[in-house]
């Protein structure tokens, strides 16, 4: 026979794992023991748990049991699972992002030249966001590396495919950020990390 130590032991093991609450029945049933006795093990264990004011509780609910978090650490858990305040893209990431996605493929050097400075450390940062992605090669001399949008950039912006981006006739012109501003502000073009 199974010692009463092992039995519990295994029943919190059960709780943790279930998630949802456990019926004392069926705890009972894998341990081939009476379910009053299986349901006094059950009020040990929450007993215990209680008095030695644990972090994790035993709730009883209609003869399941399952592990709830003590109600007096609320306020660190919501300290913990509060969003991180997400990040949003700086002015000059969208400039390059939206030169990329209305000119590509595109090289570094025709969106600096648009933009008029450079723009390594933001196409690097666009890289890790998922946003832009090597496309390939141009013929060009030197063979300098093509940008484009990636799926996750479309997702971000709530586009299906990239044909569905605003119009916007001449993308030189808009780095005045006047029809950026008003694509961003509209909700067209409204991202946050």
């Amino acid at each position: 026979m199974t010692s009463k130590k092992t039995i519990k032991s295994a029943f919190e093991s059960m709780m943790f794992v279930w998630g949802e609450p456990l019926d004392v029945r069926v705890a009972a049933e894998l341990f081939n023991i009476n379910w009053k006795d299986a349901y006094d093990y059950f009020i040990e264990l929450k007993e215990e748990y209680e008095q030695e004011g644990r972090g994790l509780q035993i709730r009883e609910t209609n003869k399941n049991f399952q592990f709830v978090t003590n109600a007096d650490n609320v306020e660190y858990i919501e300290r913990l699972c509060t969003p991180v305040k997400e990040k949003r893209l700086t002015q000059q990431a969208l400039e390059v992002l939206a030169i990329i996605a209305y000119k590509q493929p595109v090289t570094k050097g025709e969106i600096e030249s648009i933009r008029g400075i450079k723009c390594d450390r933001v196409i690097e940062g666009l890289t890790k966001k998922d946003l832009i992605v090597e496309v390939g090669r141009s013929n060009g001399i030197g063979r300098p590396i093509l940008y484009g949008t990636t799926d996750s950039f479309l997702r971000h912006f709530g586009f299906t495919t990239i044909k569905e981006l605003p119009d916007i006739e001449d993308i030189a012109g808009a780095m005045n950020l006047d029809d950026l501003e008003e694509i961003v502000e509209t909700g067209q073009l409204a991202i946050e990390f």
